[in-house]
C-alpha cells in the first residue's frame, strides 16, 4: 500500500485520511510517529530525498562511498533516509569545518539546538568544547566538527525534545557518511568525543574511562585520541567536579594537539 501511494506521488485521499491509512499500514522501526512524520512530509510536497521512485519501487540513491567532494557529500547527506531518525528530525546536521583541517572531532549526534540550526556543536556542549579547544591551544577554525550520527534522536515530553542515545543499527546506518568525510578530509588527527563516537570507530569493547587521552594508530597514517563528550561536563552539578572534568578534557585535547604537524594547530 505504501509503495503504491509513493509511486503515485502521494495523490488520492485527503491529508488526514491518507496519513491515517499509511500510518496504520506501515510499521517502520521508529513506530507510528516516524511513519506519520514521513507521510506528512510527502503530503506537504517535501521529497523523500535520497530515494527515487521507479517501476521497481523505491531505490537507494547515490552512496556516500561514490562521492569524492565534501560539498557534494554534504548535499547528498541532506537527503539521507538510511534510518528512521530522519523523519522526526528537522534536518541532517552534517560536519562543518575547512577541507584541509588537521583535526577532526567526532561527537555522538546533534542535540536540540544543533538540529534546529543545522550546525554541529552550537549548544551548551559546543560552548564547553570551544573553551576547551582554546585552553588546549587549538584553533576551532582549523578543525572539522562532525558526529557519528547525523540526525537528532529524541523523545518528546510536553514541549521538550529529550536526547535519546542512538542504537547500534542507527550508528551503522550513518557510518558510511563518517567514513566518507574522513576519506575526503584525510586529517592528521581524529578525536572522538564520548563513548558512542569512540565505539562507532573502535568497537563496542572500547571504554572511554580507561582509554581516554591515549594516542592510537587508526590506520592510513591517522592518529586517534579519544576523550569524553563535552555534554558530560555540562551535566555535572558540582562546580569543583565540573572544573576538574573540564581540565581533564583540556588535557586530552592537548594530547591531540601534540600530534599535529608543525604549524598546523
Amino acid at each position: 500500500m505504501l509503495k503504491s501511494l509513493f509511486q503515485s506521488g502521494g495523490r488520492g485521499p485527503g491529508p488526514k485520511r491518507w496519513t491515517s491509512m499509511v500510518t496504520k499500514a506501515w510499521s517502520p522501526p521508529g513506530g507510528p510517529d516516524v511513519a506519520r512524520s514521513a507521510v506528512q512530509r510527502v503530503e506537504s510536497g517535501a521529497p523523500l530525498a535520497g530515494f527515487r521512485t521507479s517501476g521497481a519501487g523505491i531505490q537507494p540513491g547515490v552512496e556516500p562511498q561514490d562521492i569524492n567532494e565534501l560539498d557534494k557529500l554534504r548535499a547528498a547527506a541532506a537527503g539521507c533516509t538510511r534510518c528512521p531518525l530522519y523523519a522526526p528530525a528537522t534536518q541532517t546536521v552534517f560536519g562543518e569545518g575547512p577541507a584541509d583541517a588537521w583535526l577532526v572531532l567526532v561527537g555522538e549526534q546533534p542535540g536540540d539546538r544543533e538540529d534546529r540550526a543545522g550546525e554541529p556543536f552550537v549548544g551548551p556542549a559546543g560552548r564547553i568544547l570551544d573553551e576547551a579547544l582554546e585552553a588546549a591551544g587549538i584553533a576551532r577554525e582549523k578543525t572539522y566538527l562532525t558526529n557519528a550520527v547525523k540526525h537528532f534522536k529524541f523523545e518528546t515530553r510536553g514541549k521538550r525534545r529529550i536526547h535519546q542515545k542512538p542504537n547500534a543499527s542507527e550508528i551503522r546506518a550513518c557510518r558510511p557518511w563518517l567514513d566518507a568525510e574522513l576519506r575526503i578530509l584525510r586529517p592528521n588527527v581524529l578525536a572522538t568525543l564520548g563513548a558512542t563516537a569512540a565505539q562507532a570507530l573502535l568497537g563496542p569493547s572500547f571504554r572511554v574511562g580507561k582509554q581516554r587521552g591515549q594516542v592510537m594508530d587508526w590506520g592510513d597514517g591517522l592518529t586517534l585520541v579519544p576523550t569524553v563528550h563535552p555534554s558530560s561536563i555540562v551535566r555535572i552539578p558540582d562546580r569543583e567536579d565540573r572544573d576538574a572534568a573540564f581540565r581533564a578534557l583540556v588535557a586530552d585535547l592537548e594530547v591531540a594537539r601534540a600530534q599535529a604537524p608543525r604549524g598546523r594547530a
